[in-house]
Protein backbone atom coordinates (compact mmCIF):
# COMPACT_ATOMS: atom_id res chain seq x y z
CA UNK A 1 0.00 0.00 0.00
CA UNK A 2 0.96 3.64 -0.36
CA UNK A 3 1.91 4.18 3.26
CA UNK A 4 4.41 1.31 3.07
CA UNK A 5 6.19 2.89 0.10
CA UNK A 6 6.40 6.23 1.84
CA UNK A 7 7.55 4.82 5.18
CA UNK A 8 10.38 3.03 3.36
CA UNK A 9 11.54 6.37 1.95
CA UNK A 10 10.25 5.96 -1.59
CA UNK A 11 10.49 9.34 -3.35
CA UNK A 12 12.44 11.14 -0.59
CA UNK A 13 15.37 11.80 -2.90
CA UNK A 14 13.16 13.37 -5.58
CA UNK A 15 12.42 16.63 -3.68
CA UNK A 16 8.66 16.45 -4.29
CA UNK A 17 6.00 18.53 -2.57
CA UNK A 18 3.33 16.86 -0.42
CA UNK A 19 0.76 16.52 -3.20
CA UNK A 20 3.36 15.11 -5.58
CA UNK A 21 4.53 12.56 -3.02
CA UNK A 22 1.00 11.24 -2.58
CA UNK A 23 0.23 11.16 -6.32
CA UNK A 24 3.59 9.70 -7.43
CA UNK A 25 3.50 7.15 -4.59
CA UNK A 26 -0.11 6.18 -5.32
CA UNK A 27 0.75 5.75 -8.99
CA UNK A 28 3.25 3.08 -7.97
CA UNK A 29 1.26 1.57 -5.07
CA UNK A 30 -2.04 1.29 -6.92
CA UNK A 31 -0.74 0.93 -10.48
CA UNK A 32 -2.61 4.00 -11.70
CA UNK A 33 -0.58 4.14 -14.92
CA UNK A 34 -0.13 7.91 -14.84
CA UNK A 35 2.31 9.43 -17.29
CA UNK A 36 4.69 12.31 -16.50
CA UNK A 37 2.20 14.87 -17.80
CA UNK A 38 -0.52 13.59 -15.46
CA UNK A 39 1.87 13.49 -12.50
CA UNK A 40 2.74 17.15 -13.07
CA UNK A 41 -0.87 18.07 -12.23
CA UNK A 42 0.04 17.88 -8.52
CA UNK A 43 2.85 20.46 -8.82
CA UNK A 44 0.80 23.52 -7.84
CA UNK A 45 -0.84 21.94 -4.81
CA UNK A 46 2.17 21.83 -2.49
CA UNK A 47 2.32 24.23 0.43
CA UNK A 48 -1.44 24.38 0.61
CA UNK A 49 -1.63 25.62 -2.99
CA UNK A 50 1.30 27.92 -2.19
CA UNK A 51 -0.85 29.94 0.26
CA UNK A 52 -0.83 27.47 3.16
CA UNK A 53 -4.49 26.59 2.62
CA UNK A 54 -5.73 22.99 2.22
CA UNK A 55 -2.93 20.47 2.79
CA UNK A 56 -1.16 19.34 -0.36
CA UNK A 57 -1.12 15.73 0.84
CA UNK A 58 -4.91 15.85 1.02
CA UNK A 59 -5.31 17.44 -2.40
CA UNK A 60 -3.02 14.75 -3.82
CA UNK A 61 -5.18 12.13 -2.12
CA UNK A 62 -8.29 13.62 -3.73
CA UNK A 63 -6.61 13.26 -7.13
CA UNK A 64 -6.03 9.58 -6.38
CA UNK A 65 -9.64 9.05 -5.28
CA UNK A 66 -10.86 10.73 -8.45
CA UNK A 67 -8.65 8.52 -10.59
CA UNK A 68 -9.83 5.35 -8.86
CA UNK A 69 -13.51 6.04 -8.26
CA UNK A 70 -14.77 8.45 -10.92
CA UNK A 71 -15.74 6.68 -14.13
CA UNK A 72 -15.91 9.72 -16.44
CA UNK A 73 -16.65 12.96 -14.53
CA UNK A 74 -17.48 14.05 -10.99
CA UNK A 75 -21.12 14.94 -11.61
CA UNK A 76 -22.07 11.40 -12.60
CA UNK A 77 -22.60 10.62 -8.91
CA UNK A 78 -21.97 11.92 -5.39
CA UNK A 79 -19.29 9.29 -4.76
CA UNK A 80 -16.24 11.57 -5.08
CA UNK A 81 -17.90 14.19 -2.84
CA UNK A 82 -18.56 11.59 -0.16
CA UNK A 83 -15.05 10.15 -0.38
CA UNK A 84 -13.52 13.63 -0.16
CA UNK A 85 -15.63 14.48 2.89
CA UNK A 86 -14.60 11.20 4.50
CA UNK A 87 -10.91 11.89 3.80
CA UNK A 88 -11.05 15.40 5.25
CA UNK A 89 -13.11 14.36 8.28
CA UNK A 90 -10.84 11.44 9.22
CA UNK A 91 -7.74 13.54 8.68
CA UNK A 92 -9.00 16.42 10.80
CA UNK A 93 -10.04 13.99 13.56
CA UNK A 94 -6.55 12.46 13.67
CA UNK A 95 -4.32 15.47 12.94
CA UNK A 96 -6.42 18.35 14.26
CA UNK A 97 -6.32 20.40 11.05
CA UNK A 98 -6.65 20.18 7.28
CA UNK A 99 -4.90 23.45 6.42
CA UNK A 100 -1.20 23.53 5.63
CA UNK A 101 -0.34 26.42 7.95
CA UNK A 102 -1.75 24.82 11.10
CA UNK A 103 -0.41 21.38 10.16
CA UNK A 104 3.08 22.81 9.66
CA UNK A 105 2.89 24.72 12.94
CA UNK A 106 2.02 21.54 14.86
CA UNK A 107 3.50 18.62 12.90
CA UNK A 108 6.39 19.86 10.73
CA UNK A 109 9.92 19.36 12.04
CA UNK A 110 13.26 20.58 10.77
CA UNK A 111 14.55 17.00 10.47
CA UNK A 112 11.56 15.40 8.75
CA UNK A 113 9.71 18.32 7.21
CA UNK A 114 6.08 17.34 6.65
CA UNK A 115 6.76 13.59 6.58
CA UNK A 116 4.24 12.81 9.36
CA UNK A 117 1.57 14.90 7.62
CA UNK A 118 2.13 12.96 4.39
CA UNK A 119 2.28 9.56 6.13
CA UNK A 120 -1.03 10.20 7.90
CA UNK A 121 -2.69 11.24 4.62
CA UNK A 122 -1.38 8.04 3.01
CA UNK A 123 -2.68 5.89 5.90
CA UNK A 124 -6.16 7.37 5.66
CA UNK A 125 -6.17 7.17 1.86
CA UNK A 126 -5.16 3.50 2.03
CA UNK A 127 -8.01 2.77 4.47
CA UNK A 128 -10.59 4.53 2.33
CA UNK A 129 -9.44 2.71 -0.80
CA UNK A 130 -9.52 -0.68 0.95
CA UNK A 131 -13.05 0.03 2.23
CA UNK A 132 -14.25 1.13 -1.20
CA UNK A 133 -12.76 -1.86 -2.99
CA UNK A 134 -14.60 -4.40 -0.79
Amino acid sequence: MLVDFLKKGYLEEKDLNCAEQILYGADKAYGLGLDKKALKLAAGFGGGMAIENKCGALTGAIMVLGNLFVEDRAHESDRIKELTKKLFSKYQDEMGYIDCKQLKDVHRTEEEGCRQVIIKAAEILDKIIMEERK
